[in-house]
């Protein structure tokens, strides 16, 4: 609002210098893009973002598959299945198990189980391919919307930055080229400032 109320106080001015005015259509131009663009550019990445792991979720769900896995005994060797040892699956246990792959071949591995006392001929989900290999758990449909939400407020966020910034960066150049006329002009007159005949 100050940035349209400068622009209009500066329209017939007569002690208005193209600097003021170009400084005062600046601070209106750059309002004008973070209420509009920056939110747009945010709503539009959010929004992209979020169909693209909704196909993602839906293309997991179609390819992965949950089966029941039987504890034959305890873990010789580490799981097979890259980013099968995340943070949240440090608590688990490690086991050797078998299972039934979609295509009804029998299965065995070494994975991890939620189980807390993991013993011979327990059961627990595992979820694989369509070959019986083991995969991560899909995507969940609410952890992909969450991943949408930031994805857009991070996007609004950098763009109000790189507009912000931009602002700045020409102002201060408008604010030099300013600067610099006002040396020149006073390196032409200062010397005969305030002289007697200086004409001043």
């Amino acid at each position: 609002m100050r940035a349209a109320a400068g622009v209009w106080r500066w329209r017939r001015n007569p002690l208005c210098r193209p600097t003021d005015l170009a400084e005062a259509w600046l601070a209106l131009v750059a309002a004008l893009l973070l209420v509009t663009a920056a939110p747009a550019v945010g709503w539009v990445t959010g929004t992209l973002t979020d169909d693209a792991l909704r196909q993602s979720v839906r293309a997991q769900r179609q390819q992965r598959h949950p089966v029941t896995a039987q504890v034959t005994g305890p873990a010789t060797a580490r799981p097979a299945v890259p980013g099968a040892e995340s943070a949240a699956a440090e608590e688990r246990r490690l086991v050797h198990a078998t299972w039934t792959s979609p295509d009804g071949r029998v299965r065995a591995g070494t994975v991890t189980t939620s189980l807390r006392s993991p013993h011979p001929g327990d059961t627990f989900t595992v979820w694989t391919d369509a070959a019986g290999n083991r995969v991560p758990r899909p995507m969940d449909p609410a952890a992909a919307r969450v991943h949408a939400v930031l994805a857009g407020a991070g996007a609004w966020a950098v763009s109000a930055l790189l507009v912000e910034c931009t602002g700045r960066m020409i102002l201060w150049r408008l604010r030099r080229r300013r600067f610099a006329r006002l040396d020149r002009a006073w390196a032409a007159v200062g010397p005969d400032w305030g002289r007697t005949g200086a004409g001043s």
